[in-house]
């Protein structure tokens, strides 16, 4: 009888079109010391402003060593600019997740995203480039991009046609308020205030375009 064999394994095993991707652990892990290291940037200048955010309390928060917040920011204009950068982001995801059929309520909903942690750690920073001449160019070129991000998200949300006259000013004063009351609620938390001021002007943007 003849022995038997066990099956070869096939060398060239048919690929089943949709190969998985490569992981790079290290990468990962590089991207994940990063976003800890944005986030804790954020809440350090919302919560300490720009002279209590060193590199080391940032480090701290997020839980990694000083060096390794330096490999990934070599300096600390460097790390704040990147955390106003993600705070960008980040708004203009909120801003763009704004979906209601209701003109007044986006208003509300527009207004919210600039009296919140996010904006108070970019107006922070703001406050520090007025002051430190190699952040205040960064700090400038960013805040204006975020600006036209901002108006060009807000005419979408509020469903505004610019062509008509005085709409395009319209939508930017409801900007240029809701930056103020994000600026007044550094100082004191007044939201029944905040809720008529708001209330009022979503009345007057909704008529504005009608």
């Amino acid at each position: 009888m003849a022995a038997l064999t066990a099956p070869q394994p096939d060398r060239n095993p048919p690929q089943d079109g949709n190969p998985k991707p490569d992981r790079n652990p290290k990468q990962d892990r590089s991207r994940a010391t990063r976003q800890r290291l944005l986030e804790a940037a954020v809440s350090c200048l919302a919560e300490r402003g720009w002279a209590g955010s060193t590199v080391a309390v940032v480090a701290e928060r997020a839980g990694v060593s000083r060096g390794a917040a330096q490999h990934h920011f070599p300096t600390r204009e460097d790390l704040f600019t990147a955390a106003v950068e993600y705070v960008a982001e980040e708004r203009s995801q909120a801003l763009r997740a704004v979906r209601t059929e209701d003109r007044e309520q986006a208003v509300v909903a527009l207004v919210d995203l600039y009296t919140g942690p996010l904006f108070r750690a970019a107006l922070h920073l703001w406050v520090a480039a007025s002051g430190e001449e190699q952040l205040r160019e960064r700090v400038t070129e960013l805040e204006a991009r975020v600006g036209r991000e901002s108006h060009r998200i807000a005419v979408e949300v509020l469903g505004a046609d610019e062509s008509r006259p005085g709409v395009r000013e319209t939508v930017q004063g409801l900007l240029d308020m809701a930056r103020g009351l994000g600026l007044a609620t550094l100082l004191t938390d007044d939201r029944a205030r905040r809720e008529r001021v708001v209330s009022q002007w979503a009345r007057l943007v909704n008529g504005a375009l009608v």
